[in-house]
């Protein structure tokens, strides 16, 4: 399936740039893809607040490093707002709610349920910057979201899933949707891992706070395990920090609305971490819940780059 798409997006109409953006999206998603199995790892060992409070840490020991090397210079005053946005989403939005829905529920429902993300993310980018998208784009988009909505309503052939994993997950996508739009456009003055970077380093102080009076709270109700710390540890290192490296690239060069439908392929690799490494199983709705959605992406790639083609020959 990787294979056909990456030849797929060969065969578009798009420049080199577009490609690579393309590609760079792809990278980013089979990150964010660990996300939720090390989260549920994470969650043996761990409080859902405290996963959440200490991705930042974790991602702060490479990123303060780096940047002292470097000696990158302070962000601007009038993008702060901006990066401060950003961190609410990406540092306490996301991570919260999704390890309280991973709490009531499988990593392969709230992946399937998480798939709606490209589709918020790409209307909050055609608000912000009020760029014109096809309709065949929408509507292909909104093919994508019909079957998950089907599938939420269905409970996914899990009769025992739990329906306020759903809204938790719905708030968590939300959050994460806003600070891809604002994080995309802080990539236009500085490069994505710069960006990744200064938004941990400004959540730091109520990060180390936080994770210590959660950690002093709860920490005799969760045994400590090795999926425990090595699931926290990769949240912070690969699911904070790395996979924004490759995504807010990815965004940068081929436009947020476009790249975000990428992102409805991390159900499917999401759902085959959850098999490999957390034994669950994925029931035939699930499965071609997560293919239809696959088939909808690359609709909607389609449409996008036949009519940017139209619109050049004009």
């Amino acid at each position: 399936m990787q294979k056909n798409l990456l030849s797929y997006i060969g065969a578009m109409h798009l420049s080199a740039k577009e490609r690579s953006g393309l590609l760079f999206a792809l990278l980013g998603v089979f990150l964010f893809s660990l996300s939720l199995p090390m989260t549920k790892w994470a969650l043996e060992s761990f409080d859902p607040f405290l996963t959440a409070t200490a991705r930042p840490i974790i991602a702060c020991c490479v990123a303060i490093p780096v940047f002292a090397y470097l000696k990158i210079p302070r962000v601007p005053r009038e993008y702060v707002r901006p990066m401060i946005f950003t961190a609410i989403g990406a540092v306490f939005g996301w991570p919260i709610f999704i390890a309280l829905a991973l709490q009531r529920t499988t990593a392969t429902h709230v992946a399937v349920i998480a798939s709606i993300m490209p589709l918020v993310t790409a209307i909050m980018a055609v608000i912000k910057t009020r760029k014109h998208v096809p309709l065949q784009f929408w509507f292909a988009s909104l093919c994508g979201t019909a079957m998950l909505v089907l599938f939420a309503v269905t409970r996914g052939g899990d009769l025992h899933a739990n329906l306020s994993a759903d809204v938790l997950t719905l708030i968590a996508v939300l959050a994460s949707s806003y600070c891809y739009v604002e994080g995309a456009e802080l990539t236009k003055i500085m490069p994505g891992w710069q960006v990744i970077s200064w938004v941990v380093i400004y959540t730091l102080p109520v990060c180390i706070v936080s994770s210590v009076i959660i950690w002093l709270r709860t920490h005799n109700d969760h045994p400590v395990t090795f999926h425990g710390v090595f699931g926290l540890i990769m949240i912070g290192i690969s699911s904070m920090y790395l996979g924004f490296f490759a995504w807010y690239r990815g965004l940068r060069d081929v436009g947020t609305a476009r790249g975000s439908q990428v992102q409805q392929l991390q159900a499917l690799f999401t759902l085959g971490w959850a098999v490999l490494l957390l034994k669950e199983k994925v029931s035939a709705l699930t499965l071609l819940t997560a293919v239809g959605v696959v088939l909808c992406v690359l609709w909607a790639l389609s449409a996008r780059s036949k009519n940017q083609s139209a619109l050049g020959s004009n």
